[in-house]
């Protein structure tokens, strides 16, 4: 039998947010420090509850919001009932979160062979609780003792992330593991709580930025496990600091990745939730976008022309001048190719490979990585026409620039499209291309 069906509720919740016995009785103390009380819980006290032990209905109160539960849903009479559930190993959201869920991500490197993929059910019910709870609101705990955090570490630790963004996409290959080490640091600062309140909003929302360009690290070299982690723990700290539309944008990355799986149902699940609290309208016209995307590939024609229609309504009257920094480049090049690519999957053939050609023409150069994925979406649609030396030149073209970038995730989708070419073994460019992708 599993031994996590035999551990108690609160044993569950606690492993869950990656918190020892020791450390969920320190907090529990610091909760009711804040109401000018003292506690005395301890690692055994914890471990009598573990037993089977009631709480008394204080210390339930203060256990509900170490693990983030709203005081009405505290049901003393209830115990343990009342407890939030994990599901496959997926922090649950709350002021105490933020931590363990960057630990969680940032341990990926150790054992990644050792990972399981994280259900989709699991990550729409991570996107309905955000989408249905406010931000977790951090316990009023004094700094701890030692060395206070300055205001010029944290301006020192945002402009290193900010340099670290800046490079091209090609040299960025050479400094990943700097992110991690980076985002490291972060989480220690974090956990260390030497600072006052506006320094740890402003750390909070430098791990999530981190958490989410590591998360692309991963996704980029096939990584999928990890980089899952990498924006759940971005998510939980976008939560803590209400930063709506970060949120949005890392649950956003979740659904894309989903997509990119042939996990549409599980993208538009996650979607959909997103959208009920994003408030830019240009990350709401991303996330739309996306949206049409996985209801175009679940084959809903209606609900995909409806979500394009929203993406390109929210672009077009969208104040440029306020744009989060994670959904800046979103520009009618991306919401061109993406409905271009959305047609595709509807059969619209004709109206899709104009409207790929047209994104195309209109992406800056500086974004190589785009235009490669751009680059096989032409060559699908050149395939569906029959356009076989027109589509082997797309895709040659999309495979060297993903090679000279190090953009492995951009190697796989030409690889993909190799099958497609059964059909047209002696076409011009075909046997090229064929040999270089093997």
């Amino acid at each position: 039998m599993d031994p996590r069906r035999e551990r108690h509720p609160l044993a569950l919740a606690r492993i869950a947010l990656g918190l020892s016995g020791e450390q969920l009785a320190r907090l529990i103390r610091a909760e009711a420090q804040a109401e000018g009380l003292r506690s005395g819980v301890d690692r055994q006290r914890v471990h009598k509850w573990e037993q089977g032990v009631v709480p008394s209905p204080e210390s339930q109160r203060y256990i509900a919001r170490v693990l983030g539960v709203p005081d009405a849903a505290v049901d003393p009479a209830n115990w343990p009932h009342w407890l939030p559930t994990s599901d496959a190993g997926v922090v649950p959201l709350g002021h105490a979160s933020t931590v363990p869920a960057l630990r969680e991500a940032l341990n990926t490197m150790d054992r990644r062979t050792l990972l399981s993929a994280i259900p989709g059910s699991a990550l729409i019910a991570l996107a309905g609780t955000w989408a249905a709870t406010d931000a977790a609101a951090s316990p009023a705990t004094p700094m701890r003792p030692g060395t206070p955090v300055g205001d010029d570490v944290v301006t020192l630790l945002e402009d290193t992330s900010a340099r670290l963004n800046a490079l091209a996409t090609e040299q960025r290959q050479h400094i990943a593991p700097l992110y991690d080490a980076h985002l490291a640091r972060v989480t220690d600062l974090i956990d260390a709580h030497r600072y006052p309140r506006p320094l740890g909003v402003r750390l909070h929302r430098l791990a999530a930025s981190l958490a989410q360009s590591c998360a692309w690290i991963q996704f980029d070299n096939g990584h999928h496990e990890a980089a899952s982690r990498y924006w759940i723990a971005g998510l939980h700290n976008a939560h803590a600091t209400a930063d709506r539309d970060m949120g949005a944008a890392l649950l956003s990355d979740l659904a894309y990745q989903a997509g990119w799986r042939d996990d549409p149902g599980t993208a538009a699940g996650i979607l959909t939730r997103a959208l009920r609290r994003t408030t830019h309208p240009v990350a709401s016209s991303l996330l739309y976008l996306r949206l049409a995307r996985a209801q175009a590939a679940l084959g809903e024609r209606h609900a995909t022309l409806q979500a394009l229609g929203a993406a390109e309504r929210l672009l077009n009257t969208a104040d440029m001048g306020d744009i989060p920094t994670w959904c800046a480049w979103m520009s009618p090049a991306d919401l061109a190719v993406d409905s271009g690519r959305c047609l595709l999957d509807l059969g619209d053939t004709t109206q899709a490979h104009r409207l790929i050609a047209e994104g195309q023409a209109l992406l800056p150069a500086t974004r190589d990585k785009t235009r490669g994925v751009f680059l096989t979406y032409a060559a699908m649609g050149h395939l569906t026409r029959r356009e076989p030396e027109a589509a082997a030149a797309a895709a040659l073209e999309a495979l060297r620039l993903a090679q000279r970038i190090d953009a492995p995730r951009c190697v796989q989708l030409v690889r993909e499209l190799r099958p497609a070419f059964a059909d047209f073994p002696t076409a011009q460019g075909v046997p090229e291309l064929l040999h270089a992708a093997a």
